[in-house]
């Protein structure tokens, strides 16, 4: 049973509130959080009506039209000063909540988790005191009279923020930390399946900080009415939201009605190239380690492995030994690598799709298990796959690797490039010449290069065809939020 079909006592008190207006509130209803690891409810949220979605995009448009947000740099940067000292002083209390609502394991809260997401806050913080929100374009001649012209960077309005469950704090902060920063105000929801997290940021946010009422509002909900409110209300300007493709899409053709802007991070397929002069010895734990990584709960994992066809065989089995050194279990222990699912859901999404590749002829190498109590599926690698096949084209989202063997190079990159998805990717070669020759082909929006690693505060994220649409973070990530407003005077 997932998290919202779990049935809730009468009495039930809720861990956390609503956000809205600048007042932590209750909503009529609550829902169960679960802990995935064992199945078991430990919490329970506001499950926010249309009203409180509607109440909470009001409080966002009285803030941006009422306050001096959108126009004081330095008191936004303040403001997000407050926010990363909060997160800092509630960091082990963070923690604890992130592994027992989201699966994730110790290890993985001191990176991608959390303690990588803070540095979003720290980056967008830093960013304000250098970056120029005007740009000058100079003068010229126009009927015989000279004209200054120049650019001015403005907030662009009220932001509805939509996250998902895999990475809380990396999604929520990701998205408010340079909305902020650009001087929008923000309703963000959270995932119904990890609601909890989410709204511990935003308690911080009401009791730790001086942003003021309705700039930031957070909500939780199982009703889909409420991110339709939020992605259909004429006082919305932006939507920012980051899932799967199939929601994306109805995202964005409900916002087109009012010609909202639509910043869409969604799914990945992506491949991890093995070059027929690579060393062989790296590939085996980066393709193993890298798909059990949250047990595979992640957009930009390379789910794919494009090995040359000789070496297949070896390769597969080099691999499959390093799947078996994998630990899963308890996130709680600081030895475990790899957590479990987010729901009884997922896991059975997952090895339906794994029953499935081996009907269509792939061959099962590894795992391919449900493990009780929790959530848990075992690492499982499927070797001889064919390309064109539905485990190489849809998104798993669980700790599955495709082996998909390739001729040459053109082969590698057509196989590649032969997906609806353009997310994440890597090469591998003896030859960094060769390898960047490849990956420039490669239809992606992030990639590494032996081993490479670009996920930083400080680097725009995002994808190609149906893996989005703009980019997260870097100073791209701030002018997904800003308006461009070109102003002209005449000189004397």
């Amino acid at each position: 049973m997932s998290s919202v079909e779990q049935e809730v006592p009468a009495d039930v008190v809720t861990d956390q509130r609503l956000l809205i207006g600048g007042e932590l509130r209750d909503a009529a209803t609550a829902y169960p959080s679960v802990d995935p690891a064992t199945g078991e409810v430990f919490g329970y949220a506001p499950d926010a009506s249309v009203e409180d979605a509607e109440a909470a995009i009001a409080a966002a448009r009285r803030a941006f039209e009422t306050t001096n947000w959108a126009t004081d740099v330095a008191f936004r940067q303040r403001c997000l000063d407050q926010l990363h000292q909060a997160l800092l002083d509630h960091l082990e209390d963070l923690r604890e909540l992130t592994i027992t609502e989201v699966g994730a394991t110790v290890a993985l809260t001191k990176e991608a988790q959390l303690e990588g997401p803070l540095a979003i806050v720290r980056y967008y913080a830093d960013l304000l005191k250098t970056y120029d929100f005007s740009e000058e374009l100079g003068s010229v001649e126009y009927l015989g009279q000279q004209h200054r012209r120049w650019v001015e960077k403005e907030a662009a309005g009220v932001v509805s923020a939509i996250v998902a469950y895999n990475f809380p704090n990396q999604l929520a902060l990701a998205k408010l930390a340079p909305a902020l920063a650009a001087g929008c105000t923000v309703v963000l929801k959270a995932a119904p399946e990890a609601p909890l997290v989410t709204l511990f940021i935003a308690e911080l946010i009401a009791q730790h900080t001086d942003i003021p009422a309705g700039v930031v509002n957070v909500l939780s909900s199982t009703d889909v009415a409420v991110g339709e409110v939020m992605t259909t209300h004429p006082d919305v300007d932006v939507v920012t939201f980051t899932g799967s493709s199939v929601v994306g899409r109805k995202i964005m053709k409900a916002a087109g009605d009012t010609l909202k802007r639509v910043f869409l991070e969604l799914g990945g397929k992506s491949a991890l190239i093995v070059l027929d002069d690579a060393d062989y010895g790296p590939i085996a734990p980066y393709a193993a380690f890298g798909i059990t990584m949250h047990a595979g709960q992640a957009c930009a994992l390379n789910s794919r492995l494009l090995v040359p066809r000789k070496d297949h065989d070896r390769i597969v089995e080099a691999v499959a030994a390093m799947m078996a050194r994998v630990r899963y279990g308890d996130p709680r222990e600081k030895k475990t690598y790899m957590g479990p699912l987010i729901s009884e859901k997922q896991r059975d999404k997952v090895h339906g799709m794994v029953e499935r590749a081996v009907a269509a002829g792939a061959t099962l190498v590894a795992g391919g298990e449900k493990i009780d109590p929790g959530f848990f599926y075992t690492p499982t690698l499927l070797a001889g796959v064919d390309p064109d096949s539905e485990i190489a084209q849809e998104e798993v989202f669980g700790p599955v690797l495709a082996v998909i063997p390739y001729d040459d190079d053109d082969d590698a990159v057509r196989i590649a490039n032969n997906s609806a998805y353009g997310l994440s990717g890597a090469v591998f070669s003896g030859d960094e010449q060769r390898a960047l020759n490849v990956a420039r082909r490669v239809r992606t929006g992030t990639l590494g290069i032996n081993g490479g690693n670009y996920f930083q505060p400080d680097v725009p994220f995002g994808g190609y065809k149906q893996s989005g649409i703009g980019r997260e973070m870097g100073e791209a990530g701030l002018e997904e939020f800003l308006e461009l407003k070109s102003l002209a005077i005449t000189l004397p």
